[in-house]
């Protein structure tokens, strides 16, 4: 039996809020050129420690990068079927214009909701109209005071610090400062 995605994202809500945090790594190098969406990249040590039941989809929530302000994000999860991927991935689409790269920083995210399961595209422009839909669906929905109020969870105020307490809704950690949990 096929879940609906509806169906899909009430099991998903179930984990969320999920919290991770990680060093921000070169991805396919194909957000910012061919999509012109840029995405940051978490290495694979922090998808493999995504619980079972957060499944592959679009995501949204809140991301800092470093200690710096805290914005909207999406974030896709999966095998990116249209490119057809081998290795599973999370890609984090902070909705900002940074001035430049931000490799090896530490990116912080919380996902608060879930948009839709991932799926292939029959070309490229519809793969941007979908994300750029995500995007606005993301948005509206961040506006939302369930979700405003994780904007400002103590996790952020923690982000890049290696010698910073472990936030008590994170689950696990390495000593790379990597956290994930709920």
């Amino acid at each position: 039996m096929k879940l609906t995605t509806a169906a899909v994202g009430k099991l998903v809500m179930k984990s969320l809020p999920y919290f991770c945090r990680g060093e921000v790594i070169r991805g396919f190098g194909r957000g910012s050129k061919e999509l012109g969406i840029p995405t940051a990249n978490f290495a694979d040590s922090v998808v493999d420690k995504l619980p079972a039941d957060i499944s592959t989809g679009i995501y949204y929530g809140w991301a800092c990068v470093g200690n710096g302000d805290i914005h909207k994000m999406v974030m896709s999860i999966g095998w990116n079927p249209y490119y057809k991927n081998t290795k599973k991935s999370m890609e984090t689409h902070v909705i900002h214009k940074f001035k430049e790269d931000f490799y090896g920083a530490v990116l912080s995210v919380v996902m608060v909701g879930y948009i839709r399961p991932e799926r292939t595209f029959n070309s490229l422009e519809a793969l941007i109209e979908a994300i750029n839909s995500d995007i606005e669906e993301a948005k509206v929905k961040l506006d939302l005071p369930e979700h405003l109020r994780l904007r400002e969870d103590n996790f952020f105020t923690s982000a890049a610090s290696p010698s910073s307490p472990t936030p008590s809704s994170t689950a696990a950690s390495t000593s790379q400062t990597i956290l994930n949990g709920h």
